[in-house]
């Protein structure tokens, strides 16, 4: 009985038709006196090509680059939201990749080890955040709460007091308020300005859920799209093409499992300091950390300077101790955890890496500082294989 409804749900269901599916052509063999396949015979003979000397031709062509240029620039401006968010879906996809590959060594499926790898990077950012976000919102309100304190305490300390009684800093910030208070156009600001955070907010929640979805299916087409593209390529530099490809690829995947490594070490280290010395809202500080740890070369140090500045509200000695911690820590790390983590992935000399982080951030912001080491290491590496090896034969 089991085994006959097990049969008929295997057959394919009365009218069903199989799903229609964009295939690839097959390559073609470098024996031109092969009998053409149906598909040639189907749609004819190609005609000879055009001079490419022709008048015609080259106003033509010359017409249609510029059109296609300014196509391409109008395009770009105006979706430049949905090519960074392209760019992080992508960015994502290639991190998660050496994980499902090694999944897929272990005779996992693709699909399950995608389903494995974001199923588990789901789970520890919700347990995660679901851990941290009560105890930020508790810090915050702390702060919150004590900042006109903060305020009092610096407008009755004697360094304020003999400032306003040189520069009239007092009277001065009373007029500037009433100003304010009375303008009807900066109140209707505030306002605008809560309204325009509550659509960031929205916006930026929209854009996590395009860029996780686009990461899902990058993620599963990854090996489609690598195929198409190398198809792309003559046939005679195809091999080489796919080879460089993958050593970007691969590089760039490591890149991200090791700076997110990096990174949780960097924030849990200064946790831990944080904690020992009494600076205040450690885990708030620790997620920033987190964050600014993600910044390759510069976001370690300016995690450190934020949080040795919240530490001078405990005191000199306690910022002095923690930046001592903090700052040797890494050196440590730049000299003995970076290139164990880091040692299959990118190799970029420290002044090309702080020259492409800064222009990264410059032209992206905080993504383009985060993919700025890849690329730099991709561009090297096509100079020094493409380049420089053709330079070296003339």
């Amino acid at each position: 009985m089991l085994n006959t409804m097990a049969h008929r749900l295997r057959q394919p269901l009365p009218g069903a038709q199989p799903r229609l599916r964009f295939e690839m052509p097959p390559v073609q063999e470098e024996d031109q006196t092969a009998p053409e396949s149906e598909t040639s015979a189907r749609f004819g003979h190609p005609g000879p090509r055009m001079s490419s000397q022709h008048p015609l031709y080259v106003g033509f062509m010359g017409t249609v680059g510029v059109g296609v240029a300014l196509l391409v620039y109008w395009i770009g401006s105006s979706t430049t939201q949905l090519l960074l968010w392209i760019v992080a879906a992508l960015f994502i996809a290639l991190g998660l990749d050496p994980v499902v590959r090694w999944l897929e060594s272990k005779k996992f499926p693709r699909a399950a080890g995608i389903v494995a790898a974001v199923s588990t990077l789901g789970l520890a950012m919700a347990a995660f955040f679901a851990t941290l976000i009560p105890t930020i919102v508790q810090q915050v309100t702390e702060i919150v709460e004590e900042a006109p304190r903060w305020i009092t305490d610096f407008i009755n300390s004697d360094f304020f007091r003999s400032i306003d009684n040189q520069y009239g800093v007092r009277e001065r910030i009373t007029q500037e308020l009433e100003k304010f208070v009375n303008n009807p156009e900066a109140i209707g600001g505030i306002f605008g300005g809560v309204v325009g955070f509550g659509s960031t907010v929205a916006n930026g929640l929209f854009g996590a859920l395009i860029v996780l979805v686009l990461s899902l299916y990058f993620l599963a087409a990854l090996p489609a799209m690598k195929k198409w593209g190398y198809r792309l390529a003559p046939r005679s530099r195809r091999a080489r093409v796919e080879a460089l490809s993958e050593e970007i690829t691969g590089s760039v995947g490591n890149y991200v499992i090791g700076q997110a490594v990096v990174a949780l070490v960097n924030a849990t280290y200064a946790f831990i300091v944080m904690s020992i010395v009494g600076v205040p809202f450690a885990v708030l500080l620790a997620f920033v950390v987190a964050l600014l740890a993600f910044i390759p070369l510069v976001g370690g140090v300016i995690a450190g300077v934020i949080v040795t500045l919240i530490a001078l509200t405990a005191g000199w000695q306690t910022a002095v101790v923690y930046a001592i911690c903090y700052f040797a820590y890494l050196q440590f790390e730049a000299y003995f955890i970076s290139p164990r983590i880091m040692q299959k992935a990118v190799a970029v000399p420290g002044a090309v890496a702080v020259i492409s982080v800064i222009a990264g951030g410059s032209l992206l912001g905080v993504l383009g500082a985060l993919i700025a080491i890849p690329t730099a290491a991709a561009i090297m590496l096509l100079v020094k294989e493409i380049f420089i090896v053709r330079q070296d034969k003339h």
